[in-house]
């Protein structure tokens, strides 16, 4: 099984999660023409994408997910809070699943799983094959007991570090917006994903990647710094998830 990312942050989202001759892309916040540039740089072509998960209905999440999949004929999974048609048009195939429950597409088994976060009915996603397993969270403004059950024993994960506090606070956002990212229906600051990884088994980890910074309100060396000293994890171990060149592909070794 291998990951890789698009890009990452308030302008675009979308991950890519392959094993065999599976391919899923999580979320699209891309135009057609945008995703498809991405996706050659990552030698994907858009024939061999199997399906489309959405994690919840903002736009740099969806803008691109109903022109994608109607171009290349590509069915997508979310939540039925997160299906909202008015803003991603008709789909070739949509189908419905619960956050408590898995599904398999392909050699992928899936596991969707809630989160808290200013959205109709956000999710988050662990992706299982061959005994290894990835977790992704971003875009939750708190840890709760489900997610710490969630993320253990992950041998990869995506992990948002949207913001400093102090850099929040200072930052050239209004208070109304600053109460907003920084609340419990917001994005995860430096410190959350910190004590998050304090609270999971991370002894199987062979990758950590950060995602989802502010490009106002933190810095990479910030969330890297915070991660290594409470997860004990080494800071030349952890990559860093852009919003302009994304991430390159991360293998995860048997």
């Amino acid at each position: 099984m291998r990951f890789s990312m698009l890009g990452s942050g308030s302008k675009g989202n979308a991950t890519l999660v392959q094993s065999g001759t599976t391919t899923v892309m999580i979320d699209c916040g891309f135009t057609i023409k945008e995703t498809e540039r991405r996706l050659q740089r990552l030698n994907v072509k858009p024939s061999e994408i199997n399906a489309i998960l959405v994690t919840h209905e903002h736009g740099d999440h969806i803008s691109g997910v109903g022109p994608f999949a109607r171009k290349y004929h590509i069915p997508v999974h979310m939540t039925r809070g997160s299906w909202v048609p008015h803003r991603m048009g008709n789909l070739p195939q949509h189908h419905i699943f619960c956050c408590h429950s898995p599904f398999e597409i392909g050699e992928l088994t899936i596991q969707p799983f809630p989160v808290p976060h200013d959205a109709r009915e956000a999710c988050q996603f662990t992706f299982q094959n061959n005994g290894k397993k990835l977790g992704i969270l971003t875009d939750t403004g708190k840890i709760t007991p489900h997610i710490e059950e969630s993320l253990d024993g992950c041998d990869a994960l995506i992990l948002e570090t949207n913001h400093d506090l102090q850099m929040l606070r200072d930052g050239p956002y209004p208070p109304s917006l600053q109460a907003r990212v920084g609340g419990d229906l917001g994005h995860l600051n430096n410190q959350q994903s910190a004590a998050l990884l304090e609270k999971i088994e991370t002894g199987r980890l062979q990758h950590l990647v950060i995602a989802h910074l502010s490009e106002q309100n933190n810095l990479a060396e910030h969330a890297i710094s915070a991660l290594s000293t409470s997860g004990n994890y080494p800071q030349e171990q952890i990559a860093v998830a852009d919003q302009e060149l994304g991430l390159s592909w991360c293998e995860i070794s048997e």
